[in-house]
């Protein structure tokens, strides 16, 4: 969950739709592993100093007060691709085009990520613009998010085009005529104490 203000947009439903990501097309980057699976090398923490970020089994783990763990690098156009799960009455959220790699709450787009936690926005939405109720994955379950995100011409207007995808299936495309934000680092979220994130592969391949 974060708090910023609500822009305008269009949303284009594709419901259950298969995303083939497997090979990459003419001229786009090879995939590239952001998370070694032993330690922390490259990412920053920001937010409270109680939170704990460290490498468990393999998984990148976050508990305690709220945080942010953030990229080393910007990207603008990409796929990101993480496997992540939540625990019950947990709460976190997968942040992108982070202007500022600093906060426990971050200003982005973020891809929230909740099961069962009392803000009833569920894993699926795009915090403040696209809104999930449903629950699509059960808490303690590791599933795969896959975000594409590319700015280009629509009808006159160059914008964020923004896919998302739970396990293969396209759940939406999302047009932002705001332009909200540009470019920047991702980030993954510790919301609270009660929760507890788990990611055990981030990966990234760069667009034109």
């Amino acid at each position: 969950m974060k708090r910023v203000p609500r822009t305008c947009g269009c949303f284009v439903a594709l419901a259950l739709t298969v995303l083939s990501t497997n090979c990459s097309r003419a001229g786009e980057s090879e995939w590239v592993s952001l998370f070694d699976g032993t330690t922390l090398s490259g990412w920053t923490k920001g937010g409270s100093q109680d939170s704990n970020w460290e490498v468990k089994d393999g998984s990148l783990v976050g508990t305690g007060r709220s945080s942010m763990l953030y990229s080393p690098k910007t990207y603008k156009n990409f796929r990101l691709r993480a496997e992540l799960k939540i625990n019950d009455h947990g709460n976190s959220g997968v942040y992108f085009r982070c202007p500022v790699p600093d906060g426990d709450f971050s200003k982005g787009y973020e891809a929230q990520v909740d099961s069962t936690h009392s803000d009833p926005i569920r894993t699926g939405s795009l915090y403040t613009f696209v809104h999930i109720y449903d629950q699509i994955v059960p808490p303690d379950t590791w599933f795969t998010y896959e975000i594409e995100v590319v700015t280009k011409e629509y009808r006159g207007d160059v914008i964020p085009h923004i896919k998302v995808s739970i396990n293969g299936k396209l759940l939406y495309e999302f047009l932002d005529h705001g332009n909200t934000w540009k470019e920047g680092h991702f980030a993954f979220q510790q919301h609270d104490p009660g929760s507890r994130v788990e990611i055990r592969k981030v990966e990234v391949q760069e667009l034109p």
